[in-house]
């Protein structure tokens, strides 16, 4: 098979200040050697799912060159315009540090850092399944749960040695047990198992470009007992590119708001319609204006 591999290169002229990540993934999933992003994801080809090797690397110009070796030229070029959205080095930020560079609550945060995005993952059902895993537990410990998925579930490449995310029909196979084993509560188990089902039948559709469909499958996953907004805003935010969401239920930012709103007390809380109303000036930049307030509270 490594006779047939397919290396595809792509050097990207970000719009707006970027700044490649050099840490790898709690989960496991990203590996950063000597300075290379790695990541590996699965494109279709044929009738099948085959192993992607993304690299991405940042270039003394600036401009970031990605990588994707696979069988076949068409799934390494999908592989890498997901890892550019992922990523977010074509986001065009002008506009929004233009207005708010000098915003009270965030200015501060966005002179200090321009190159901030929002967390950004290449596949949109691996970005819900995460978020599932994250509900009301600290992230370390979810970030836990997450590798031993990937290590009991996950697709691994001979060839890269990575391993990409459980898939949603391998989830859907699972019994809720299963997923408990690996230190999953229980409910949250069956959850991830309801989600994957219905993206596994294609009853939901992730990677739709059309807002309108994804917020009708936003809908149909709001149904699912265990899936309320935040799990739907981080699959929208850091699965969909949507910048325009926000996980207003997130404790850092409900920490964040109670601050703000009481002048500064340290022990504060807001509730989430406080988040809301707080970040609507915003408008379609509210998700990553909340990646600056999360990065402002430390």
């Amino acid at each position: 098979m490594s006779a047939t591999l397919c290396d595809v290169r792509v050097e990207v002229r970000p719009p707006w200040p970027f700044r490649l990540t050099r840490r790898s993934g709690m989960d496991g999933l990203t590996e950063v050697r000597g300075g290379v992003l790695h990541r590996l994801v699965h494109e279709r080809l044929d009738d099948a799912q085959v192993p992607v090797h993304l690299r991405a690397a940042q270039l003394s110009s600036g401009h970031v060159l990605i990588g994707a070796r696979a069988a076949g030229r068409e799934p390494a070029a999908r592989a890498i315009v997901r890892m550019r959205r992922a990523l977010g080095v074509d986001l065009d930020l002008r506009e929004f540090h233009r207005r708010f560079a000098r915003d009270p609550m965030i200015g501060a945060a966005m002179r200090a850092n321009p190159a901030l995005r929002p967390p950004g993952r290449p596949d949109p059902f691996e970005a819900l399944a995460w978020a599932v895993t994250e509900q009301l537990i600290e992230y370390e410990r979810a970030a836990a749960i997450q590798r031993r998925l990937v290590a009991a579930l996950g697709r691994r490449d001979s060839v890269s040695g990575l391993r990409d995310s459980p898939s949603a029909p391998v989830l859907a196979a699972q019994a809720p047990a299963r997923l408990a084993s690996l230190d999953l509560a229980p409910a949250r188990a069956l959850t991830l198992i309801r989600i994957a089902r219905e993206v596994a039948s294609h009853r939901v559709d992730l990677e739709s470009a059309d807002e309108a469909e994804q917020e009708s499958g936003w809908r149909r996953l709001g149904a699912i007992a265990g899936v309320g907004p935040w799990t739907l805003e981080v699959l929208a935010l850091t699965g969909q590119g949507r910048l325009d969401r926000i996980p207003a239920g997130d404790l850092g930012l409900l920490k964040f708001a109670g601050r703000w709103l009481s002048g500064g007390d340290p022990g504060a809380r807001a509730e989430e319609g406080q988040v809301r109303t707080l970040f609507e000036r915003f408008g379609r930049w509210q998700g990553l204006a909340a990646s600056y307030a999360l990065h402002a509270g430390g």
